[in-house]
């Protein structure tokens, strides 16, 4: 057998320059990451029911910068197709209620005091396809960023491999434990993506 994970973190390349080195659970938190920003995405997409991560996407113009909705406004979710939007400063009403009629949403705000009511609308069949459409095409590129970081980790090893960092057998069994790690994270990709899809068709 070749020299441990561990041991190849150790292994100094030519002329003193440190090799690059093997790390698997470096590749699984990206990986993670990928399915992590898949859910983010997701989140987002209106289905026929309320949501406070239907907001995330909106960004208001507050105290000179651009910040997110959760840091201006508490938001929640009072009937099952109702979100409620609590402004904590009232100077910054209108700013949230402008932001949340030029997000792409298609959602009419209601304006009482500090807080903005948004009523959910029905999503009609043809809506509901082209949301299913676009959760898949999030899905894919989930996948691509899975498959991008399997191929940063097999080419390390065969580089590792080459130089003689590590032995043939490594190089196969760390590859294996890295396909491994990849048919994991696309398989949560595909879980995540089913579960958004029955719940953007559940009427």
């Amino acid at each position: 057998m070749g020299p441990s994970a561990s041991a190849i973190r150790t292994v100094s390349g030519r002329a003193g320059m440190a090799t690059p080195t093997f790390d698997l659970a470096d590749l699984k938190r990206r990986m993670q990451g990928a399915v992590n920003a898949l859910r983010h995405d997701l989140g987002s997409l209106r289905t026929g029911r309320a949501s406070p991560n239907l907001l995330d996407p909106i960004q208001v113009e507050a105290y000179g910068a651009a910040m997110p909705m959760s840091q201006v406004a508490t938001i929640s979710v009072p009937e099952p197709r109702l979100l409620s939007v609590a402004v904590w400063d009232r100077g910054m009403v209108g700013a949230v209620e402008k932001a949340i009629r030029e997000s792409d949403l298609g959602l009419n705000p209601m304006t009482e005091g500090q807080t903005i009511r948004l009523r959910i609308p029905e999503m009609n069949e043809q809506r509901r396809k082209e949301m299913v459409k676009v959760a898949h095409k999030y899905a894919e590129e989930a996948r691509v960023a899975v498959r991008h970081v399997r191929r940063d980790g097999l080419d390390l090893l065969k580089r590792l491999e080459k130089d003689g960092a590590i032995s043939q057998d490594d190089e196969k069994r760390q590859a294996d434990q890295v396909q491994k790690a990849t048919d994991q994270h696309i398989a949560e990709v595909d879980q995540t993506l089913a579960a958004k899809e029955k719940e953007i068709m559940q009427v």
